[in-house]
């Protein structure tokens, strides 16, 4: 199997962790790091005496001979990098948030479509054990009908210096949020104070609303003393909690409800009726959520698939956040999101759904070694990589740009 050759740029906070394991993957090797910090990159060094460092971000792309990059910099920098990044022909993996405005993500899936490159976005939470297991159930019915989520991400800093904490924290539980609805939401409210940083919020509260009268709550601060990572389902039969603080038993399944009776003559004669049942925590397997992702990203890159966490949705996510800054501004107020986003234009997928990534031209992008998957007969037909069910057309107004999420 050849390797796929991967530099990681930005050593500081969660570069390290991506370090260490794409290092870790049989199939990548990890050839570079990059950092303006010289003392950052020395202390790697020392832990991955055979991986290189570099400080020229310049070089990386073009001297290195990278079939990959991983952008983990702050925030204000991944647009720049990532389009180089594209430019160059580097498949390219960016950190989460995806960019500073929808418009840059736009630019960023338009370079990366043309040239049939992999760009993928690191919503971390997405390839969690716990996650997967919420989707399985809900897809399922067993809670019923979404009513509506809660989520809670608090702890006690790290204050940001150029994002608020919505866009810092809240972009954990909104990429799980749209994993589970399967749509976006209609509305953005949100409402904050910064406490330490003039114009920096550090705590807030924002609120999706979706159809049929279904909402998310996230509440998101860097001034709680404690770390809660918390997050409430409630259906129209069960309801979830999930609790990532949690070592074991990170998923909660109540068997309660409420329901309203059917009918009643008199206001004396209305009474709710409340439903008890057992509760249990179903068996998550233990593994790492970042080692999956970043499997996921080399698997994509080699078998020419489209990531589940794609550009798209981490254009998808970065619109909500700017609904979200604009409500933020006007005191709370809601915001529509496709109209405050109607001059954004969406841009078809990577790749169609399990589909091979192209290169614009009709030609099927190679898996490194110069070979496309093909049919067997001979006539150079690509078949698409799916997950097992039949390709569906989203909605193109709502829904959630759903690609193939086959992650073995």
């Amino acid at each position: 199997m050849k390797q796929i050759k991967v530099g990681v740029v930005g050593c500081g906070y969660w570069g390290p962790n991506l370090i260490r394991n794409f290092r870790a993957l049989p199939d990548c090797q990890l050839k570079l790091m990059c950092d303006v910090n010289e003392a950052r990159l020395k202390h790697l060094r020392n832990l991955y005496p055979e991986v290189e460092g570099e400080t020229d971000f310049n070089h990386m792309l073009n001297g290195a001979g990278l079939d990959a990059v991983v952008i983990a910099t702050a925030v204000k920098y991944h647009h720049s990098m990532a389009k180089a990044s594209l430019l160059a022909g580097k498949h390219t993996f960016i950190e989460k948030p995806m960019a500073a405005s929808a418009a840059e993500c736009q630019e960023l899936l338009e370079i990366a479509r043309q040239k049939g490159l992999v760009l993928m976005i690191g919503h971390t939470f997405l390839y969690s054990p716990a996650v997967r297991k919420i989707k399985e159930i809900v897809d399922k019915g067993d809670i019923g009908e979404i009513r509506y989520i809660s989520a809670r991400r608090l702890n006690l800093g790290l204050f940001q210096k150029d994002i608020n904490v919505a866009w810092d924290l809240a972009p954990h539980d909104i990429s799980i949020i749209l994993h589970i609805m399967e749509e976006l939401p209609e509305t953005v409210n949100c409402r904050g104070s910064a406490h330490i940083t003039p114009g920096i919020e550090d705590v807030t509260t924002m609120c999706l609303s979706f159809r049929k009268q279904r909402t998310a709550i996230i509440h998101s601060s860097w001034l709680d003393p404690r770390k809660i990572r918390e997050m409430t389902i409630v259906g129209s039969k069960r309801m979830i909690v999930y609790d990532d603080v949690q070592p074991l038993e990170k998923i909660k399944i109540f068997d309660a409800r409420v329901e309203r009776p059917p009918h009643y003559d008199t206001f004396a004669e209305f009474h709710y009726a409340y439903h008890y049942g057992d509760m249990y925590a179903p068996y998550i397997k233990q593994e790492e959520p970042l080692k999956t992702e970043c499997q996921h990203f080399l698997d994509c890159i080699r078998d020419s698939r489209n990531p589940l966490t794609n550009g798209e949705r981490g254009m998808e996510l970065i619109k909500i956040l700017e609904a979200s800054s604009h409500s933020l501004k006007q005191g709370g107020g809601p915001v529509e999101l496709a109209r405050h986003h109607e001059k954004v234009a969406v841009t078809p997928s990577i790749a169609s759904i399990g589909a091979p990534v192209t290169n614009g031209n009709g030609h099927a992008v190679t898996n490194g070694n110069g070979h496309v998957h093909t049919n067997g007969n001979g006539n150079g037909h690509v078949i698409p990589v799916t997950n097992g069910d039949s390709v569906k057309p989203a909605r193109r107004k709502s829904r959630v740009s759903k690609p193939a999420a086959n992650l073995s």
